[in-house]
C-alpha cells in the first residue's frame, strides 16, 4: 500500500504565497504522474496542476502564471507553490499519485487533504 502524506497548508492573505509537500511512502517502485487537485466549499473535486515522471506539466488556466508544480523522483515528494493566491483558491488541496508498484501494477492514489484559506 500507499500513502500520500500532505503539508504546508495555511491561511493567508490575497496575493500571498503558500507551498504544499506531498511525500509519497510505502510499496513503490516509481510514481509516474503526479498531480495536485482541489475541492471548495460546496464545490467538486477539480485538477490544479499535474507534473510526469520526466518533468513535463499541466496547469488549467485559472492557476497559470500563479502556481508552479516540481517532484523530486529519488524522493517521491511533489510540491506546489502558489504565489498571488487569490480568495477563489480558498479549497482542501489534495496530492494524487499514479503509483507503479514492485510487481509492475499500476495504482492510483490520494493524499488526506491539506487546507487553504485564502482571505480577503
Amino acid at each position: 500500500q500507499v500513502q500520500l502524506v500532505e503539508s504546508g497548508g495555511g491561511l493567508v492573505q490575497a496575493g500571498g504565497s503558500l507551498r504544499l509537500s506531498c511525500a509519497a511512502s510505502g510499496s513503490i517502485f516509481s510514481i509516474n504522474s503526479m498531480g495536485w487537485y482541489r475541492r471548495a466549499p460546496g464545490k467538486a473535486r477539480e485538477l490544479v496542476a499535474v507534473i510526469t515522471k520526466s518533468g513535463i506539466t499541466n496547469y488549467v488556466d485559472f492557476v497559470k502564471g500563479r502556481f508552479t508544480i516540481s517532484r523530486d523522483n529519488a524522493k517521491n515528494t511533489v510540491w506546489l507553490q502558489m504565489n498571488s493566491l487569490k480568495p477563489e483558491d480558498t479549497a482542501v488541496y489534495y496530492c494524487n499519485a499514479d503509483v507503479r508498484g514492485p510487481f509492475g501494477y499500476d495504482k492510483n492514489y490520494w493524499g488526506e487533504g491539506t487546507l487553504v484559506t485564502v482571505s480577503s
